[in-house]
């Protein structure tokens, strides 16, 4: 796994196994994910989003302990995948990298636990499963506003992106901070030991 500039966050690029029959990969294994973050990464639910052409999910994070690490594949189509750093006191803290799954690499993404995330479907129609270590717990998910101009996503498109109304009405990230509720780095940190 090759690690991108935000810590916790790893791509996966398996070797594709093609004949005249069609193609095989390996999507995940436990190993080679425990050998780049250090631990094991618990598997609590497996999601599964089909969506449109120029749908937008996201930002999306999770209250952390326990937070939720995602490992995130596009089985079929093209997403513009991202990760958002909002770990308040982190070093690369509001910094954003894009990478793009589709179903001709087969990569997945691994995103750590306070790290956001969100993607934008690039193909006609997408269909992307999440792994995550943690089940959906309303109560502990947030977001932070797709657009927000602190963190400047640069989305290939933004007047015709299809948002939820829960995503379309998230908060800012300066809204989050004066709330307290955005994952603190120090507490990340000493999470991520504990999994150790």
């Amino acid at each position: 796994m090759d690690s991108l500039s935000i810590p916790g966050a790893w791509l996966h690029t398996p070797q594709i196994h093609a004949d005249a029959r069609g193609s095989f990969i390996e999507a995940f294994r436990a190993a080679e994910v425990a050998a780049a973050t250090g631990h094991r990464m618990e598997l609590a639910q497996v999601n599964c989003s089909v969506s449109v052409n120029g749908v937008l999910r996201g930002i999306h994070f999770a209250d952390v302990p326990p937070g939720q690490a995602k490992y995130v594949m596009c089985v079929s189509g093209a997403i513009l995948d991202v990760v958002v750093d909002l770990r308040v006191g982190s070093p690369t803290f509001l910094r954003w990298e894009s990478v793009r799954l589709d179903e001709e690499s087969r990569r997945g993404l691994y995103i750590a636990e306070g790290l956001g995330h969100a993607f934008l479907v690039l193909s006609e129609q997408a269909t992307v499963t999440y792994l995550c270590s943690t089940p959906y717990t309303p109560s502990r998910e947030h977001g932070v506003h797709a657009f927000d101009p602190t963190i400047g996503v640069e989305w290939p498109i933004r007047d015709t992106a299809l948002l939820s109304e829960r995503d379309a009405a998230q908060p800012t990230v300066k809204e989050l901070m004066e709330a307290g509720a955005l994952p603190v780095y120090s507490e990340c940190q000493a999470f991520y030991a504990s999994l150790r």
